[in-house]
C-alpha cells in the first residue's frame, strides 16, 4: 500500500494527541503532519513533521493550512479543536483534500453554546436549559457559567453569585442549569450516508476539564439512541461526535454539550470498539466499507507520563525524527 498523507490538527491537546496514537496503532502506512499553535509540545513526538500554525480565528490560519497541505500534499485534514473544525468548514471550498468536518451551519451552531441550547429547543431535543447573563432571574437552583465558545472547561464559574452574572456580556457567556449526578459522554458516528453507524457511552469522572477514570455505560444506550437520532435529523453532523450529559439520581438524562468532533476519549474508546479515528481514515481517506462497532464492556484510567529527549535542546526537536523514549 504507497503511503498516504494525513494532517492532525491541534497536537498539543489530548483530543490531537489521542488521535495520533490511535493513527499509529492502526499499523497503515500513513505519514502523519502535525499541526499546533505551540513552538513544541508533547504531540510532537508522533507525528513525523509538524508546522506551528496560527489560532484558528486568526486571519493568517486558513492562509498557513493551506501552504502546508500544498507542501505536504495532505490528503485529509482532521482538525481535533472545535474551532479548527468551524473555520475549516466555513472555508472547505478552498481545500483540494477532504476535510472530517460536519457542514459549517453544523459547526457554527455547536461551537456557540447558546445557539446549541436554542437549536436543541427549537426541535424539541433535550438539552439544559441555559439563559444569557442579562436574562438570568435566580431561576436555576444551580447554575454554571460557561462561555459561549469555550475550549474545553476553561472559564467555567460555578454558581456564581448574582452580582458576578451581572458583570458578564451575553456575546461571551451563558447560564445553564447545572444539575447534580453522573457525568457520561456518549461519542457516536454518523456516515456520508447520514445513518449513525454506533455509539458507546463512558460514565467518567474529570480532573481540570478531562476524563480521569471511565468505564463502558451501557444501560442508557436505549434511550440515548433517540436524543442521537434527533441530533442527526435536525443537523448536517457528519464524522465523530459526542454528546455529554449528567444522569441524575433519579436516573433522567440531562445533555448539555455537543461536540461535532472527535473527542477527548478517542484514545480510550477505541479500546473498547468504538473506533472512530479508524472510521474516519476508512471513509474519508481509504475508501473503505464501515463495520458497525462491537462494544466490550470495560474500564480506563489515565496517568501521567514523560517523553525524554537525551542530550537535546528544545529548540532542536521538532518531530520523531528526533532521539527519544517514553517513561
Amino acid at each position: 500500500m504507497e503511503k498516504r498523507t494525513v494532517l492532525v490538527t491541534g497536537i498539543g491537546g489530548n483530543v490531537g494527541q489521542g488521535i495520533l496514537r490511535n493513527i499509529i496503532s492502526l499499523n497503515i502506512n500513513i505519514k502523519i503532519i502535525g499541526t499546533g499553535v505551540e513552538d513544541f509540545s508533547g504531540g510532537n513526538h508522533l507525528c513525523d513533521k509538524y508546522y506551528k500554525l496560527a489560532y484558528s480565528y486568526d486571519e493568517k490560519y486558513i492562509s498557513q493550512i493551506l501552504d502546508v497541505v500544498k507542501k505536504e500534499k495532505i490528503e485529509l485534514i482532521i482538525p481535533s479543536t472545535d474551532f479548527e473544525t468551524y473555520y475549516l468548514a466555513k472555508n472547505r471550498h478552498l481545500f483540494s483534500c477532504p476535510i472530517a468536518v460536519s457542514e459549517e451551519r453544523t459547526c457554527e451552531i455547536y461551537l456557540d453554546k447558546y445557539l446549541t441550547y436554542l437549536h436543541h429547543q427549537k426541535h424539541q431535543i433535550p438539552f439544559a436549559k441555559c439563559v444569557l447573563p442579562s436574562d438570568y432571574k435566580n431561576e436555576f437552583k444551580k447554575c454554571l457559567a460557561k462561555p459561549r465558545k469555550g475550549r474545553g472547561s476553561r472559564g467555567l464559574i460555578f454558581n456564581p453569585e448574582l452580582s458576578v452574572i451581572n458583570k458578564l456580556k451575553d456575546e461571551e457567556y451563558l447560564i445553564q442549569e447545572l444539575f447534580e449526578g453522573e457525568e457520561i459522554t456518549t461519542a457516536f458516528y454518523v456516515t456520508k450516508t447520514k445513518n449513525i453507524l454506533g455509539q458507546i457511552t463512558l460514565n467518567r469522572t474529570l480532573i481540570a476539564g478531562t476524563t480521569n477514570n471511565c468505564f463502558v455505560e451501557k444501560k442508557h444506550d436505549d434511550r440515548l439512541l433517540p436524543m442521537l437520532l434527533k441530533i442527526t435529523e435536525h443537523s448536517d453532523i457528519y464524522g465523530a461526535a459526542n454528546l455529554q450529559s449528567i444522569v441524575s439520581k433519579d436516573g433522567t438524562i440531562h445533555p448539555f454539550e455537543v461536540n461535532c468532533r472527535i473527542s477527548g476519549t478517542n484514545s480510550i474508546r477505541s479500546n473498547f470498539g468504538f473506533m472512530d479515528v479508524k472510521y474516519t481514515l476508512q471513509e474519508y481517506l481509504l475508501n473503505e466499507p464501515l463495520q458497525p462497532p462491537v462494544i466490550i464492556e470495560g474500564t480506563a484510567t489515565r496517568i501521567l507520563m514523560d517523553v525524554i529527549y537525551p542530550k537535546q535542546n528544545i529548540n532542536s526537536i521538532s518531530n520523531n525524527s528526533s532521539d527519544f523514549f517514553i517513561f
